[in-house]
């Protein structure tokens, strides 16, 4: 059987500065549905680009990689209820239907709503997106301005059909009841981002703040082999500013590849955009001095860390090159 991979797609970078709400990695899942007879629908969730399966069969007929129901008979639609991994403010949608070439909807629209403690019965729906108009096989980007926190959104597909992957792009609003709890300020789920990289050739630094332990070499950052002076960097956005209590950097599956050594600088800092925290980065103040790497380990630095007043933002330079797995910044979270 032959596996065809999706079709490269690049997001616009303001997508890639966003997380991906709806993202099963942080948690996020359907938990109801109207039909999903021929693909489940929490498929369409899944973080990796959908495939295609030349000759793959099951039960119900050809298995496809993402949520498709059966042919409607009858007047009505399809729709499932997604609760996000993490509440947020949402920015862009993007309704995919890669490999859904004769079997997408003919449109789609979403719905949103703030329910923290799951009871949807008395919740208000907002509409997030009107009825919008599908195509075969591609991306549709929607730009959203709405300044609500959602937490569970309504996904309805006209009249019937599949959909290979939903994804939503916010901002996350995390509520830290404990400020005394340690907490990974810089995870995914607490609302890290990446802001700027030199390379990422092998594997793209948003990789550093998923959650769990690298899965393979092609779930890290990895750069180009460098063939010049100097060295590979990212900027990265606590999604929490705080104090750093213990750094860990993990360079899993890389073997062969793992850099020398790997030093971070931090700073705290309001209001900046993205852009212009590039240039300034090159004179931050140092977290971690220049540390040695060995291969397909985690290292915890606690003594390290070096003396700092809380920080919003990092660099973490990649000497020369090479690949890390994750990276975790252990501390309290500091308003």
């Amino acid at each position: 059987m032959a596996t065809l991979l999706a079709p490269e797609f690049e997001i616009p970078t303001p997508l890639q500065q966003l997380t991906n709400l709806a993202d099963a990695r942080i948690g996020a899942k359907v938990t109801t549905c109207s039909d999903d007879f021929f693909a489940e629908a929490q498929r369409m969730l899944q973080f990796d680009a959908p495939i295609f399966v030349e000759g793959k069969f099951d039960d119900h007929g050809k298995w496809m990689d993402g949520w498709e129901t059966r042919r409607k008979r009858h007047s009505g639609y399809d729709w499932a209820i997604v609760q996000l991994g993490v509440a947020g403010k949402i920015k862009a949608l993007d309704i995919d239907t890669t490999f859904f070439s004769g079997n997408y909807p003919a449109s789609a629209s979403v719905e949103g709503c703030y329910a923290p403690n799951e009871n949807l019965d008395d919740a208000e729906w907002h509409q997030i997106l009107p009825n919008s108009i599908l195509g075969p096989s591609q991306h549709h980007v929607f730009e959203v301005s709405m300044n609500q926190i959602f937490t569970h959104l309504r996904l309805n597909i006209f009249p019937d059909g599949g959909i290979a992957r939903f994804r939503v792009y916010g901002e996350v609003s995390v509520q830290i009841q404990d400020q005394n709890q340690t907490l990974d300020l810089l995870a995914l789920e607490n609302g890290g981002r990446v802001i700027a990289y030199s390379d990422a050739h092998f594997g793209h630094p948003r990789n550093l703040i998923n959650p769990g332990r690298g899965v393979n070499m092609g779930d890290g950052w990895e750069t180009a082999r460098r063939r010049a002076p100097g060295f590979d960097w990212c900027i990265l956005a606590l999604g929490q500013a705080g104090h750093i209590e213990k750094i860990e950097i993990d360079t899993a599956h890389f073997k062969g590849n793992y850099p020398a050594e790997v030093s971070i600088q931090a700073i705290y800092i309001e209001d900046a955009t993205d852009p212009q925290l590039i240039p300034q980065s090159m004179f931050w103040p140092f977290l971690l001095d220049a540390q040695p790497m060995q291969m397909d380990h985690i290292h915890n630095f606690v003594n390290e860390v070096l003396g700092h007043e809380k920080i919003s933002h990092i660099r973490v330079n990649m000497i020369p090159d090479g690949g890390i797995s994750r990276i975790r910044l252990w501390g309290k979270v500091n308003p």
